[in-house]
């Protein structure tokens, strides 16, 4: 039988003129094994899979306390034609395992470009499946359309790790986080210390892994079986693709080395925007005045929803001026949606409550006695009629905020058992003398919960006065 062949095209373009006029921040020139020879030439890599295997090839080191190179990473970047400000520098940060973000070491003016990625080095799920072919079609059956394309960039990844050295992203992937704290890496005792939305949040990406696990066995030569049986491996490169892509305009997903170095940043501190040309290279510049020493950050998702953030990402956005209530109706209606259900029901940080968590509950109150009346006052909110709103909600007041103290009494008994039980899961470990460390993402769950608790007490002292008044 003829050896399977895959083929890996990148077309340097460190000679091309520069898309952002930006001077690159290294030599050209500087020599990496699998670089191409002449930077004006295309690099077309073709290897046969069965001389490159995880034990043939030197392989990226994935397990949680291996360090990241993130020293090659900038030189890699450049000797493939991506362009970098000068003031664009990669730190550690002090709080969190292994996290590296991007900074501007000088004054940085609005509008200024800061990285420029060529199209060639940005990996695609459309390019993936591309070069994949028909071989993962039966996994695409047994996956959701909505992660076909980070199914595919998942492949991909994995067939970069198994390439070793030989992969044209060797550098880009040996400089990516191995420790991650999102949904998917967490374990049952994390899901139980968690509140009930953001443990189904977590269970929700958790479940996504499963999905991906069961699809990769349907996929038949195009990576080995070591490394479709590697749990740990099969993780890592999910957490990669699913922390880590960026949507583009034609809404394909995308991993683009430097330029998924910004942190994220809630509403009021985005310093970073990602845009696109024709054809496809991609183009970081500054949204405003960013002084020295300070990150550069875009927006990974809603900043009003922490909870998703942690379960998605695995870090706590404590900036946030607002969090999701958690009010979860058992069988939402489109109206209900309509009325700005769940993403516009807000409890803010000073105690203060959105209008739409008002709405939402009213309606649902409304369904529970009148249906007449509750289809009322859906179309006197979708046609603006204020007066009869607040005449509904005059009415049916006293419900309403029954219904709303009993939700935010429910949450904090929760988070008050979760942390007796927490405390006294580690008194029984301790005493057995079991590793202190063998729960490392606790510490940040615990974040999580007393951030959702401080905002919940505040607006329990806000309903309070309200009944009082």
């Amino acid at each position: 039988d003829l050896p399977h062949i895959f083929a890996v095209m990148v077309t340097p373009r460190v000679n091309d003129s520069n898309l952002l006029g930006l001077s690159p921040s290294l030599s050209s020139s500087t020599a990496f094994d699998n670089s191409p020879t002449e930077a004006t030439s295309t690099a077309i890599i073709t290897i046969k899979a069965t001389s490159i295997s995880p034990a043939a090839a030197t392989t990226i080191d994935i397990s949680e306390n291996a360090p990241r190179d993130i020293d090659s990473l900038s030189a890699w970047a450049t000797n493939y034609g991506t362009q970098i400000s000068d003031c664009f520098e990669l730190t550690y940060s002090n709080d969190e395992v292994g996290d590296v973000h991007a900074i501007t070491n000088r004054d940085l003016p609005a509008d200024n470009p800061i990285v420029c990625v060529p199209a060639d080095l940005i990996m695609t799920g459309g390019k993936s499946r591309q070069e994949i072919g028909t071989e993962a079609i039966r996994a695409e059956q047994t996956l959701m359309l909505s992660d076909h394309n980070s199914f595919y960039l998942f492949l991909k990844v994995l067939k970069e790790y198994e390439l070793g050295e030989q992969s044209t992203w060797y550098y880009y992937l040996n400089s990516l986080p191995r420790y991650y704290s999102n949904g998917a890496s967490m374990t049952d005792f994390c899901f139980g210390c968690l509140p009930p939305y953001a443990a189904t949040q977590a269970q929700e990406e958790k479940n996504r892994l499963r999905r991906f696990e069961l699809a990769l066995n349907e996929v038949t030569t195009f990576l080995s079986d070591d490394t479709k049986r590697n749990s740990d491996l099969v993780k890592w490169a999910f957490n990669v693709v699913h922390t880590r892509y960026q949507e583009t305009t034609g809404g394909d997903y995308a991993l683009i080395p430097m330029a998924d170095m910004f942190n994220h940043g809630g509403a009021d501190y985005v310093d970073a925007y990602i845009s696109y040309d024709d054809d496809g290279n991609c183009y970081a510049y500054s949204t405003r005045d960013v002084p020295a020493g300070r990150p550069l950050r875009v927006c990974y998702g809603d900043p009003t929803n922490p909870s998703k953030l942690l379960a998605r990402y695995g870090f706590l956005d404590e900036s946030s001026s607002a969090t999701f209530c958690k009010w979860m109706a058992e069988e939402p209606s489109s109206e209900l949606y309509q009325l700005g259900y769940p993403n516009q029901m807000l409890f803010y940080n000073d105690g203060s409550i959105s209008n739409e968590v008002w709405n939402c509950l009213l309606y649902e109150e409304l369904g529970n006695q009148s249906p007449a009346e509750q289809q009322q006052f859906h179309q006197a909110c979708m046609v603006g009629d204020e007066a009869t709103k607040a005449g509904y909600h005059e009415q049916y007041f006293p419900e309403t905020l029954s219904a709303l103290r009993e939700h935010v009494a429910f949450i904090l008994n929760e988070l008050e058992e979760l942390a007796t039980w927490q405390q006294s899961v580690q008194d029984k470990e301790r005493h057995a003398n079991l590793d202190a460390t063998r729960h490392p993402r606790l510490p940040l769950i615990k974040r999580h919960n007393d951030f959702v608790k401080y905002s919940f007490e505040l607006v329990q002292q806000n309903l309070d006065a309200m009944v009082s008044s």
